[in-house]
């Protein structure tokens, strides 16, 4: 890397533990039933992880993009159907949480049914995405 400032351990750490810190807010807004807020933290949580994966793949500081597909994609995951799909749902919990035209028809959508099962997803991916910055 040409950046002298560029220190790519560190870069990774921050990411993977502002996710850490991510997840545990998530458990707390769930446990709470503050259900969208939730998942809207839960898409926080992959996006950092999928940043420190971007740095470790890429040697360079992650794009500024809440797409957690196009950065999957950046990082040269080779994807299934099913966590594309994933990619481009939580990516959609972040607009829906985030803007006030769309808020209130996703809190509706935020049953404990429907929030249980992305929490269960969102974790599952977590871990997954962990053991690529790992390998």
């Amino acid at each position: 890397m040409e950046q002298k400032d560029f220190d790519k351990d560190k870069l990774i750490k921050y990411w993977t533990d502002s996710s850490d810190e991510d997840f545990d807010t998530m458990m707390t807004m769930y446990e709470n039933k503050k259900f969208n807020w939730a998942l809207f933290v839960g898409h926080l949580m992959i996006e950092k992880l999928l940043k420190a994966l971007y740095v470790k793949i890429n040697d360079d500081y992650p794009p500024y993009t809440h797409n957690l597909l196009r950065l999957a994609e950046k990082c040269n995951l080779e994807l299934t159907d099913e966590q594309r799909m994933f990619l481009v749902a939580v990516t959609a919990f972040n607009i829906n949480a985030r803007y006030d035209d769309y808020k209130m028809s996703f809190q509706q959508i935020c049953t404990p049914e429907f929030t249980t099962t992305w929490i269960e997803n969102l974790k599952i991916n977590r871990q997954w995405i962990k053991k690529q910055i790992i390998l």
